[in-house]
């Protein structure tokens, strides 16, 4: 049996709760792994002066993976970033991947099971901003090179294949922003045609986003560049539960770094309402780039969470927090 080094980043709010589950269910799982907790976040900033000291860095560097909780990004403090923008620049973590699949629920749609493969690491999030005319303007540089568009449009094209996935929907705004979705739709013109198996269609974003509600069962993997998965992948989740399901991988070559979409909630912090299901997915995102056939045993008990109730608060349940955990462990039982 493998052994693993696993990264735990609890971060802020309800992060810490989350993660203290997360870890519950690990131990109670037949793997043999090691856990090294790091700081992060503005707890982080607070005792070390950074909200990504380099400790946690050296952490991550020497873990197998990584499972982050949620940070609280504080307005207007001198020296505070973004830590998991820092982290996706620092370990190039190009692609972010959101699955978004359909749950026994009433706020569920049925018959979803999309993948969305978002470029990660340029766009209008490479923070190239500048103020003119004494403050009236402002200006930020929108980047996309020939090198991101095509390591994430393949990533798209290989998830697609080894998923069992048959269509890759190529998601851009070429038609107003001719060179820089341009050039991204011309790579994935030319990669598509070695990807034979799979076919590839283009979507204009806006369209993307109508038919997003309209008919989301048509969709399989779709691809797109940072802002524009960052917007749809949110909307998708509002189709199948909200973000109190939504899941995420931010991958790299070198590292993995996954965590439940939603913020960090520090209205619940010490309530016991805060819902680890998100966080249980990404566990299981985990297991998977680990290569553990555990993963889709966790998720299973996840479905039965939802088909019998056994949720919190804000899926209508009535469980706090630690007793969903313990649904989910006699479900792995």
């Amino acid at each position: 049996m493998a052994s693993y080094r696993i990264c735990l980043l609890p971060g802020d709010g309800i992060g810490p709760e989350v993660i203290a589950q997360a870890e519950r269910v690990l131990k109670a799982l037949p793997l043999q792994a090691e856990f090294e907790t790091a700081d992060i976040g503005f707890g982080a900033y607070q005792k070390h002066g950074s909200p990504l000291p380099d400790n946690t860095l050296e952490t991550i560097r020497r873990c197998d993976a990584t499972l982050f909780g949620a940070v609280t990004t504080p307005p207007n403090i001198p020296g505070y970033f973004s830590p998991i923008i820092r982290l996706r620049k620092t370990f190039d973590l190009y692609a972010n991947l959101r699955p978004c699949r359909s749950f026994p629920h009433a706020s569920s749609r049925p018959g979803i099971n999309m993948l969305i493969v978002r470029e990660n690491t340029e766009d209008l999030y490479m923070g190239v901003e500048r103020v003119e005319d004494d403050g009236n303007r402002a200006i930020s540089e929108m980047i996309i090179t020939r090198r991101g568009s095509e390591r994430i449009i393949r990533k798209a094209f290989d998830l697609a294949r080894q998923t069992g996935r048959k269509k890759v929907t190529v998601v851009h705004k070429a038609n107003v922003l001719r060179e820089t979705c341009g050039l991204f739709r011309k790579v994935a013109l030319e990669i598509a045609p070695q990807y034979a198996d799979i076919q590839m269609e283009e979507m204009l974003v806006d369209t993307c986003a109508m038919e997003l509600v309209r008919a989301p069962q048509q969709f399989e993997v779709i691809v797109t560049t940072n802002l524009f998965g960052d917007i749809l992948s949110d909307e998708a989740s509002m189709l199948v539960g909200g973000l109190g399901v939504a899941c995420s991988g931010n991958i790299g070559e070198s590292a993995a770094i996954f965590e439940p979409v939603h913020g960090s909630a520090p209205k619940l912090v010490g309530t016991h309402q805060a819902n680890p299901l998100a966080t249980f997915l990404s566990l299981a995102m985990l297991l998977d780039y680990l290569g553990e056939e555990l993963a889709e045993g966790l998720r299973h008990s996840v479905t039965n969470a939802f088909e019998n109730n056994q949720l919190t608060e804000d899926l209508g349940g009535t469980l706090k927090t630690e007793q969903v955990t313990d649904y989910i462990l006699r479900g792995l039982r």
